[in-house]
Formats: structure tokens, C-alpha cells, sequence
């Protein structure tokens, strides 16, 4: 196997930086052979070590920084190298969205080749920091106490965290006071390797709108010492919670939440808005992380859609409606369809809760429920889909294609699975018209996008 004669593990080698990978990682290349390299940034000049080549590519470990990028700047977070969670702290905030436009028009151009597809500048936040409007951290014991925080990259050893600078701040208030309630208590931190003790996961949710705050204690036991007291404490010390749920997972998994959930205290929902639309929010509900840059996102993809009243809209993967509710403001009717029948009974709730009865909601596979709905006369003059970061199933394009909508709005997480189905959907009849992309969790390398698709006439 030759991975490259002239590059050998463990040696020293002074390298240019021409680009960044979709998670974060700096890309330089010695005589064509492509070495990824974590912590440095495009245009940046480095001392590095080869630490694994591979066939096609190998990965380097930054040495010394000979040369630095003007976007380069000290990471705000004190344990930013520590925990992964970001990727791109270490870049000042208008060099991360040139970043993602970057990786936007090129994942258009290599892997859709749609390359006169205009792509616009990322749509950024103001204010690119404590943001994220659900906190879910690992608990483990220190020294007798309870620790909480993120794991370790590339391990299990928990960081013990105070504030992370894109929670939102009363999140990470909350979380440290719940840590205390149950150290005090006497709660046990489960142990992955003995597979004992009660406490698994803290999570906290809040709504940015309204101030309210869940409380999710995840178990590995459905009985919880000092229940009462506990749950007494949590709401003398926070009167801002409205409910407290425990979600018991019994088994040996890496998966954070168990089938059973219970409200222990309180509310079984708390409320948020995104615009005007209000929004019932569970314990395992889907809601977006980033409400405001979300009311970005759609309030481009209602643009995009340029209803005036008279169209019939389908939205596949609606979740728990989010987008769908956004759409019947300004459609005549609107259906959606996603398999998980939780998010289908939030979907019908949040529509009842607005007052908004142009909506249907319907459980099952995208690809099945929408020809199901053109056998009975349903005809789309606007299809949406926000499908997961695997993209849209191959048979939910065919089904676009063969139903023919004048225009199709796609919502993406993911620049390269939209720029193969927007591929897809050129080969069967429509044009990209133009691609946002929209910066819903800075210094992360994320990206979300809505793209427009027209129908072609024959």
C-alpha cells in the first residue's frame, strides 16, 4: 500500500494551509498528498508533525505556527482544545460564515455540479454566542461530588464545566444548581464500567421567549433517593422551572435517553415562540437548538415558497410542525407528513395551540404517505422538505419529480447530501434558482441551508 514515499510518520515538515474539512480540521497538502491537521486555519503557515498516513491522506499534529491567518484569534472558551464541542473558535466570527459559504459553493460545484447555482453569503447572528437553548451534559463524581460537563475528546472523562459560552446563560446557571440539589442528596453518578449508580444525564431546556425552564433528570433506576426533597429543593432554589421530568434508561448504552419518561413535578411542556407561532415543548420533543437564527431560516424558506393564499403546500419530514405552521400563514392548506409519531401528536398540538386549521398532519414514510395523498386528489403547488443530514430518500425525488410541483423549497443540514438531491432533481426537470445558507451554530462547523427549485417547462 503506498500511502507516499517521501512523507514518513513521526517526521517534521513545514506545511501550507489551502483549506478546512467539514469538521474543522486544516488542510495542507506535501507534493499532492492531502494531511489533515486540527487547531490551524487556511493561509496559515505551520510547523507540523505526520502522526497517520493512510493510502489517500494522512493526518499532522500543529508543531508551531510560522505564519498566522488574519482571522486567527485566542478561543474565548477556557477548555475550547479540551472538549470538541466547538471546532472553530480559534477563527474570528466573519472568517468562520466566509468559511461556510465556502464549503457551500464548492459541495454545489464538485458534487452537484450546478456551478452558476448563485449561492449567497451566509446569513450570521449579531450576537454569535451563548445561543443554544438546550444544555445536555454527562454526570460523573469527583472527590465525593457530582461533576457535569462534556466528554473529553475522544473519550469518556467528563470536563467538569461551569459556562459554555453558547449555552444560554440561565441553562448553565440551572444546570450548577441542580448538580449541588443532587450532590447534596446523596445522588449517585452512574458508572459506565460497573454499570451502577442512579444519575446518567442533567438536561435543561428553556424557552427564550417566554423564560420558562425544564428540568430532565436521566436515570438508570426508576426510583430516585429522596425523591421529595430533592424536587422540593430544585423548585424552592429555581422558581423559574416550571416542570421536572425523570427519563429512566435501564440499559448498558451510550444512548442518552431510555423509553420511559415521567413528569415528576410540574408542567409536562413548557412554551417558546419562533415569530408569532408558539410552540409546546416535551421532555424528548424536537425543537430547534437556535430559535432566532431558526426564524431566519424560515421566514427565507416562506420567502422562497412566495405564497399568496391560494396554494396547497406539502412539507415531508414536518417534525412537530415548525416549518408546516410557518407555511399556513400565507397558504390555503398545508400538509405534513414525518414517520415519528410523537412529533405528528406535537405537530396537531402546536396547531391547535395557534388556532391554525389549514394544517394536516399525517404519520408514515414521506416517500408512501405523499403518493398516497395524489392518488386522493391532493396536488402540490409548493412542496418543502427538511429532510435528516442523510438527505432526502431516493424514492420521496422520484416521487417529487413524477408529481411535478411548480416549485420545491429543500432545507438542509447538510451542503453535500442537498447539492446530490438538488442533482437529482435538475436530471428530472427543475432549476436551482439561488441557495442561502444560514449560520445556526456558530463556531461549530455547521451550516444549514434552503435552497429554491422551479419547475422547468417541457
Amino acid at each position: 500500500m503506498n500511502k507516499h514515499p517521501d512523507i514518513r510518520k513521526n517526521e517534521y515538515y513545514d506545511v501550507y494551509v489551502e483549506d478546512l474539512t467539514h469538521d474543522g480540521k486544516g488542510v495542507a497538502k506535501i507534493d499532492g498528498y492531502p494531511l489533515f491537521i486540527a487547531g490551524v486555519l487556511p493561509g496559515e503557515k505551520a510547523k507540523i508533525q505526520a502522526t497517520k498516513l493512510n493510502k489517500g491522506y494522512g493526518f499532522g499534529r500543529l508543531v508551531e505556527l510560522q505564519e498566522k491567518s488574519e482571522f486567527r484569534v485566542a478561543p474565548a472558551c477556557p477548555i475550547y482544545e479540551e472538549c470538541g464541542g466547538c471546532q472553530l473558535q480559534h477563527m474570528k466570527y466573519q472568517g468562520q460564515l466566509l468559511a461556510k459559504e465556502k464549503q457551500v459553493r464548492e459541495a454545489m460545484q464538485r458534487i452537484g455540479k450546478l456551478d452558476s447555482v448563485p449561492v449567497h453569503p451566509v446569513l450570521g447572528m449579531d450576537d454569535p454566542w451563548r445561543y443554544r437553548n438546550k444544555a445536555q451534559v454527562p454526570i460523573g463524581e469527583r472527590e465525593g461530588g457530582l461533576v457535569g460537563g462534556f466528554y473529553k475528546q475522544r473519550t469518556h472523562d467528563i470536563i467538569d464545566m461551569e459556562a459554555c459560552l453558547i449555552q444560554q446563560e440561565e441553562n448553565d446557571v440551572v444546570l450548577q444548581k441542580i448538580k449541588a440539589i443532587c450532590s447534596q442528596f446523596g445522588l449517585r453518578a452512574y458508572n459506565e464500567k460497573t454499570h451502577k449508580g442512579t444519575l446518567r444525564h442533567i438536561m435543561v431546556r428553556s424557552g427564550k421567549a417566554t423564560g420558562d425552564i425544564m428540568v430532565v433528570l436521566i436515570t438508570r433506576t426508576s426510583d430516585i433517593p429522596n425523591r421529595k426533597k430533592l424536587v422540593e429543593a430544585i423548585v424552592d432554589a429555581l422558581p423559574e422551572v416550571k416542570s421536572i421530568v425523570q427519563n429512566i434508561n435501564p440499559k448498558r448504552t451510550n444512548v442518552i435517553f431510555g423509553e420511559q419518561t415521567n413528569v415528576i413535578w410540574g408542567d409536562e411542556f413548557i412554551y417558546d415562540y419562533i415569530g408569532h407561532i408558539k410552540f409546546a415543548i416535551s421532555a424528548r420533543s424536537f425543537y430547534q437548538v437556535n430559535p432566532a437564527q431558526t426564524k431566519v431560516l424560515y421566514e427565507k424558506a416562506l420567502e422562497y415558497a412566495q405564497l399568496t393564499g391560494k396554494e396547497t403546500v406539502i412539507d415531508a419530514y414536518c417534525g412537530i410542525g415548525t416549518i408546516s405552521l410557518f407555511l399556513a400563514q400565507k397558504a390555503k392548506k398545508v400538509y405534513g407528513v414525518e414517520i415519528v409519531p410523537e412529533a405528528i401528536e406535537d405537530a396537531k398540538r402546536n396547531a391547535e395551540l395557534n388556532g391554525i386549521s389549514n394544517v394536516k398532519f399525517a404519520v408514515g414514510e414521506a416517500e408512501r404517505v405523499i403518493p398516497k395523498w395524489y392518488e386522493e386528489g391532493v396536488r402540490a403547488d409548493t412542496l418543502v422538505v427538511d429532510p435528516p443530514r442523510k438527505g432526502c430518500d431516493e424514492s420521496l425525488l422520484r416521487t417529487i419529480i413524477d408529481m411535478k410541483p411548480e416549485k420545491v423549497v429543500y432545507v438542509s443540514c447538510n451542503p453535500a447530501t442537498l447539492a446530490r438531491d438538488l442533482r437529482i432533481l435538475t436530471d428530472g426537470g427543475y432549476a436551482t434558482v439561488q441557495v442561502q445558507p444560514v449560520d445556526m451554530f456558530p463556531h461549530t462547523t455547521h451550516v444549514e441551508l434552503v435552497a429554491l427549485m422551479s419547475r422547468v417547462d417541457e
